[in-house]
């Protein structure tokens, strides 16, 4: 009994010795969510160097990203702060996700956040860089694992990528904010409409492409994405 009180006694010590941060990071949610997206950055990045990269593979990831960039800049509305509605660049990273998996879909979804950080940059913390580009934009591949309910999982990516943006919304844009307007109700009325719209963009899309048969056409030469 008496080393058991010992051994909570040192884990007491201990503890209390921990950096401050630590301790900071286990109290603020805000904390926790960026740890958590950076662990599943980590994750895609770590599950891409499984993929198998043929030139048809990579030719393919070239041309979505090229697709979705050239749509990115068929703007309908683009927005003081950054972000925008666009004419389906979405699609692009979609099918690649449909086309291959979550995996690849992910993985071009970060890539091409990385574009658009590069061609359209707005820059306050680096956590909101995070939840702004490379994260929200990976979410889109995780349209993959609904290969035969496309729309259900075009909905579902699309909900996530918003789900990014409005935390970015409420922990570093807050402050746009007007007086006595609250930054979730802030975030929520600036996202919701951008990214709303360009679903329903990406989804009417969907409905018109002859996606089936894209898919279709590509499953007979479509490369292993595994080694």
């Amino acid at each position: 009994m008496l080393i058991f009180n010992d051994w909570i006694k040192q884990f007491s010590e201990l503890f209390q010795k921990f950096p401050k941060n630590i301790q900071d990071i286990i109290s603020n949610p805000m904390s926790i969510i960026t740890l958590i997206g950076c662990i599943l950055l980590l994750i895609v990045l770590v599950k891409a160097k499984k993929i198998k990269f043929t030139p048809e593979l990579i030719a393919r990831i070239g041309i979505a990203l090229a697709l979705a960039t050239i749509l990115k800049m068929l703007r309908l509305y683009h927005f003081p702060q950054g972000g925008s509605i666009t004419l389906g660049s979405m699609i692009p990273i979609l099918l690649i996700a449909f086309m291959y998996g979550s995996e690849v879909g992910c993985l071009t979804g970060f890539l091409y956040g990385s574009i658009t950080f590069i061609l359209d940059p707005y820059i306050m913390h680096p956590v909101q860089v995070l939840f702004d580009y490379p994260l929200p934009f990976m979410a889109l591949g995780l349209a993959g694992f609904f290969k035969h309910k496309r729309w259900l999982g075009a909905s579902i990516a699309i909900f996530i990528r918003f789900i990014c943006h409005f935390i970015s919304g409420v922990a570093f844009f807050g402050s746009f904010a007007p007086k006595g307007v609250s930054p979730i109700i802030y975030s929520l009325t600036v996202n919701a409409p951008m990214i709303g719209i360009e679903g329903i963009i990406c989804l009417i899309i969907l409905t018109a492409l002859p996606v089936e048969r894209i898919l279709y056409a590509s499953s007979s030469n479509t490369p292993s994405v595994n080694s």
